[in-house]
């Protein structure tokens, strides 16, 4: 009944949405609705409850699938009969700004649904009016140690100027002509500006705030509350998860998410649950967080719990300094220290992320000290806290506990973000997680990376320890795949040489997961060509590879046509265009010379000009430009996209992957450069009206056994090799 039900609702909906626009349905759109709507049907036999195993449904669509309308008709209707959430997560704020303002709105207009909608941000986005009102009086303050809350702050650069920035924000906020959203003040607010007026979860006093009943967050997170379908991001999705889930977002068993662009899952996964510790730093930390708890103490009793949570806590802070000097000295000493692209950087990767038995000694006496320091910091924010509530009396009074309470949730979530890389260093990855399940769906799994990367600054020598999973499978597993009622994932690249395997080793997709590959809405063969045209030498050649593109780039842009020419590495991209006779760099706009957006604005205006523009960029610029028309008509590749060999992560997977017998460049290097040179060549058609060409500069892609697995991964372009 249910499967019926909705499904006469997706197609009353989609046949009035078509008439409305006046377009005609597409196959791989039709397709991909069918796909979605058949996998939620089959989650439930009791309109709620999943009876079915975890699974996940997983769409690659091209540019011009309309898989945006696709998902959105396929999934209200059917989260709406059953009473479940709907999360629609994007990887760039791009689209997330899309779906909320155009996408939604469109849907909504066009169709017989109805729905209502929000947009989910984290609290940082937000402004904490107390934070605001405590600068605006450190500001105009002859005497800030008064003033707990901006001990940790630095000086602002101009403090008039800072000052008349912050009044305007509340004058503004007051007068409800700003929300409070930092997207949506009109001009861009540098970070060193804005986080002195948000906050995060540890510092917020939530009810206990002056401020609560009109509070920018939480007026959003009520919002939040109402709607059917949440927009959020994959970082707020993962922040939410590392929370236990439901923290931020609703609880995942009550939830159908949708990803798109969700190629990004599994790296911004791994993102949320690394680690990291700087030595110096955390020892300066150690002794300004001493030196403003050691204000605090006048505003205590000498025989309050929080009195004597203090002295421990300076206590602990003085024992660990001299232990983390020592550390420091030991790991630059014992180290064999690499160089890097970066010439102020060395790192060690520890091989199969094994630490010396001497080191881990030391590191785990860090760690039972930390761990210590982590416990007083929490029990000196639950007194403060305690203090908040006008209903106890306690030994703190509300003033100084609203001053104090939030420096101390800060000081509490950095021990616990100190407390968890020691915890990875030399016990493991994410030791929460639910081992049965993960074992009996992942049997083996790659240890953490552990690395150390070295710098050096004016302000002196820095050393970092660094711990990260090397896969996401059990991550994404444990805590989203295997709880959550339904989740579908979509993008232009998720299958590697036509194939989910490299998806599935990554995410650790449930075996049961439904993976297509919806045909392509471009005719391809008749749109655009890739070249590969004759090069004197390959990209291993660096030297002469280098003076072959500065001779041949000049002769692929003379046309005039807009061109964007994509590099591996930024240091090259400068190096030739530095190269260039003066004419053609004239022509020439790197994606560093301005912000992302003002250089496209720059390319739009010159095109438009008639003027010719040749855009240079790297990865990010292989992805999420859209540059329809005119504005790119050519796309040249410089070198195939293999990965950097120095990266730690991937040579910990290929170290794994080795040790399993298998080959790394094969299951790894292969796959990734494939998905890669996918996005790179997919910023030239953005609509059946463009028209183009692509040039790739590498001939490893004709003259290596790898490379015709390259090729037949691309679209069909039609193809122009020279021999």
């Amino acid at each position: 009944m249910l499967v019926l039900v909705s499904k006469v609702s997706i197609q009353q909906a989609y046949r009035a949405v078509l008439a409305g626009k006046g377009v005609q349905a597409r196959y791989g759109q039709r397709l991909m609705i069918a796909e979605i709507a058949r996998y939620l049907g089959e989650i439930t036999e009791h309109d709620g409850l999943r009876t079915s195993p975890a699974r996940t449904c997983v769409l690659e669509a091209g540019t011009g699938t309309g898989k945006t309308l696709a998902y959105l008709l396929a999934a209200i209707p059917v989260a709406r009969k059953l009473g479940k959430n709907l999360v629609l997560s994007t990887a760039t704020i791009a689209l997330q700004d899309q779906i909320v303002h155009k996408d939604l709105p469109d849907l909504k207009a066009h169709s017989d649904l109805k729905f209502t909608w929000a947009l989910a941000k984290g609290r940082g986005r937000y402004l904490c009016l107390s934070r605001l009102e405590s600068r605006l009086h450190a500001e105009g303050a002859s005497d800030s140690e008064s003033l707990p809350l901006f001990m940790m702050d630095g000086p602002a650069a101009d403090v008039a100027e800072t000052r008349a920035f912050y009044e305007q924000l509340f004058a503004d906020y007051a007068a409800r002509k700003w929300d409070g959203d930092r997207d949506h003040w009109p001009e861009q607010i540098p970070d060193e500006i804005w986080r002195n007026v948000t906050t995060d979860h540890r510092q917020c006093t939530n009810r206990h705030c002056s401020y609560f009943d009109s509070c920018a967050f939480f007026a959003a997170r009520g919002e939040l509350e109402e709607a059917e379908i949440i927009v959020a991001n994959h970082d707020l999705v993962m922040a939410d998860l590392a929370l236990g889930g439901g923290a931020i977002l609703p609880k995942p068993e009550e939830t159908i998410y949708l990803f798109d662009e969700a190629h990004h899952l599994p790296d911004k996964a791994l993102g949320h649950f690394a680690a990291s510790v700087s030595l110096e730093a955390t020892r300066l930390w150690l002794k300004q967080m001493s030196q403003s708890l050691a204000k605090l103490l006048p505003y205590l009793s000498p025989s309050t719990q929080a009195a004597q949570q203090v002295e421990r806590i300076s206590g602990m802070g003085r024992e660990m300094d001299p232990q983390l000097a020592a550390l420091k000295d030991q790991l630059m000493a014992e180290t064999r220290w690499e160089k890097g692209d970066n010439q102020d950087a060395s790192q060690f990767r520890y091989p199969q992320g094994r630490i010396p038995l001497e080191q881990q000694a030391v590191i785990n006496e860090l760690l039972l000290q930390s761990a210590q320091m982590t416990r007083y910091l929490g029990a000196l924010a639950d007194e403060l806290q305690g203090g908040l509530d006008e209903r106890k009396v306690g030994e703190i009074d509300r003033e100084t506990a609203e001053a104090w309470y939030p420096l101390v949730g800060g000081l509490h979530a950095r021990s616990e973000d100190q407390l968890a890389l020691w915890r990875a260093f030399i016990k493991g990855e994410d030791g929460d997680q639910d081992a049965e399940s993960v074992a009996q769906t992942h049997k083996e799994n790659p240890a953490p990376a552990r690395w150390l990367v070295q710098r050096n600054s004016e302000q002196g020598e820095e050393l970092t320890l660094f711990s990260s999973p090397v896969l996401a499978n059990n991550v994404l597993y444990s805590r989203l795949w295997s709880r959550c009622f339904g989740a579908i994932l979509t993008s232009a690249t998720l299958s590697a040489l036509g194939r989910f395997d490299r998806l599935q080793l990554r995410a650790g997709l449930p075996q049961d997961s439904r993976c297509l590959i919806i045909p392509p809405a471009f005719r391809y063969h008749d749109m655009a060509t890739l070249e590969v045209p004759a090069m004197p030498v390959e990209p291993t050649d660096s030297e002469n590879f280098a003076q072959a593109l500065v001779d041949k780039l000049p002769q692929l842009w003379a046309d005039g046509k807009a061109t964007l020419v994509l590099f591996t590495a930024r240091r090259q991209m400068h190096r030739i265009r530095e190269s260039l006779p003066k004419a053609e760099q004239d022509k020439v706009i790197t994606q560093d010379d301005y912000t992302r957006s003002e250089v496209l604005e720059r390319h739009r205006a010159r095109v438009d000009q008639g003027i010719p523009s040749v855009l240079f960029g790297v990865a990010s610029f292989a992805e999420g430009i859209d540059l329809p028309g005119d504005y790119l008509q050519h796309v040249v590749i410089t070198r195939l996209p293999f990965s950097v060999p120095d990266d730690p992560i991937e040579a910990s997977l290929a170290e794994w992957i080795s040790a399993r017998g298998g080959n790394p460049f094969m299951e790894i290097s292969v796959p990734d450069a494939s998905i890669r040179l996918v996005q790179a060549t997919g910023r030239l058609l953005r609509n059946e009206a463009d028209r183009g060409r692509i040039t790739i500069l590498d001939r490893r892609i004709v003259s290596k056994r790898y490379g015709p697995l390259l090729l037949d991964a691309l679209p069909p372009f039609r193809r122009l090799i020279t021999p």
